[in-house]
This record gives C-alpha cells, structure tokens and sequence, in this order.
C-alpha cells in the first residue's frame, strides 16, 4: 500500500455483503489506501467476543496490492480487527472505520453492539475508530441519503486525530432525504436498558425452544442523550472508551474499609 496515503481499516458485524458495508466502502475508496476485513457472515449482538476454542480462517475477495484490499474472516467483528491489524498490515492503520450497521447502536445497544466493539477494538490497539450506525434494521435501508454526513464525520475526524478522542459512536436517524437531518450533535449515553421477554415455542418433536424477545425502555429524560439527538433527527455522536471503571465511586468504595 501507498505509504503517502491514509490507511483506512474497514469492518462490519452484518457480513462481508452488507450493503451497508459496501456503502462506506464507497465513501472512503477515493480518500485512501484500503483494506477490508469483515465477517464471512452476519454477526450482530456478538458483543466484543473473541474466538479462542476455533480457528480463524480467511479468504482473500479482492487484492490489487496497492489501494484496495478485501478479506473475509471466519471470527467476530473483534477477531478481524485484531487479525487485519497483527497479521494482514505491516503497518497500523490511521483510522478504523466499523458499519455501517444496519440499526441502532445508541444507549445501551453499545454494549452488545459488534459493530461498536470492533470500533472499540481498534482502540485498544491505539488506532482511532469510529462506529457508524443507521437507524433502519431493513437490508434494504436506504444509505446512498446519508452519504455524505458520513464522509464529513470520517474527514473532520481525520484532522483531528489524537490520543485523547480514540472511539466514536456515530448513529444516524432514518430519513428518507438527506436535508431531514438537523445536524451533529456530540451527546451523552442515554440511560436505557432492553426489557426482555422469551417467547417459548414448541418444535415438531415436542421440544421446547426460545426466541429472546424484548422492548426498549428509556429512563432518560435528558435532552444531551442519543436518544434525544436521534428522535429530533440529528446525528448523534458519543465519545467512547473501554475503561469501565466507575471512577465517580472509587471514593465511595474507599469508605467500606474491607481490611477491618
């Protein structure tokens, strides 16, 4: 690859033929050097798993050994992030760029998001990633209306790489014209969570089996949420990090004195 160029590191968790993919392929083709390493098949609410009892395999879909690599990858969004990052590249990419999802990963959904931990991911790797959503779970959703907000996010992003902001969680509302979006907004999480349900089922044999169901609920009524940004029709996008520490209780938690 070009080593003038911008390095750009593309995943997903839909599959390595999710239209959404293919759209942000499109965005970034012209701004760099390229390489694709999604899943061989669709792997949405895979969280940040990691293969560690199977192997990894790949296949080489495109290689014209200069701007554009393509690879599929047997493992989780996070398993082809470290694979292209530690095997296929003999360089760190600039930016890793995950989705875009076909649905939203805003609130709580980023904790089970593929897309977001293979964002997250490349964070840890230090490499700076943005995770791009779309709020339409349709494989037929329209994301030629969003196209360009999404290459201004990548470009604006790209100037002002640093260490400090290293992980972006970028959802966009479902429109059906681009001039519907109000604008950016940074925001906070909401505070949300998944109401879940099993609907029990009985198959041929007479044996029991499930579908996890659930409804969201949103116990934020705060107007700087995702949430909030995505019902007024803006972009929503929440700096993220993979420190989980509650910082805010340390001192609370100080007060115990568990060595009484």
């Amino acid at each position: 690859m070009n080593s003038d160029r911008k390095l750009f590191l593309l995943t997903n968790d839909d599959g390595i033929q999710a239209p959404g993919l293919r759209m942000l392929i499109e965005v970034v083709k012209h701004l760099g050097d390229v390489l694709v390493v999604a899943p061989d098949s669709p792997q949405s609410g895979q969280g940040h798993a990691i293969t560690v009892n199977d192997p990894l395999q790949y296949s080489k879909i495109v290689d014209n050994g200069k701007e554009y690599r393509e690879y599929s990858c047997s493992g989780t969004p996070a398993d082809c992030v470290k694979f292209a990052i530690n095997e296929v590249l003999d360089k760190k990419p600039d930016i890793c760029l995950s989705g875009i999802n076909h649905g939203t990963n805003a609130s709580i959904n980023v904790l089970y998001s593929g897309t977001m931990s293979a964002a997250i991911e490349a964070g840890i790797q230090g490499v700076t990633s943005i995770g791009f959503s779309l709020c339409d779970y349709s494989w037929e959703a329209n994301f030629s209306v969003v196209k360009n907000h999404v290459l201004k996010i990548i470009k604006k992003t790209l100037a002002n790489l640093n260490e400090e902001i290293s992980v972006l969680n970028v959802n966009i509302p479902k429109v059906e014209d681009e001039r519907e979006i109000q604008g950016v907004k940074v925001c906070r999480q909401a505070k949300a969570k998944i109401r879940e349900g099993f609907d029990k089922r009985i198959t041929p044999m007479g044996k029991e089996y499930y579908w996890l169901t659930g409804d969201y609920e949103n116990m934020d009524e705060g107007q700087d949420t995702d949430i909030y940004a995505l019902s007024k029709k803006f972009i929503s996008i929440v700096p993220t990090q993979f420190d989980l520490t509650a910082h805010n209780k340390i001192n609370e938690l100080l007060n115990w004195t568990f060595n009484e």
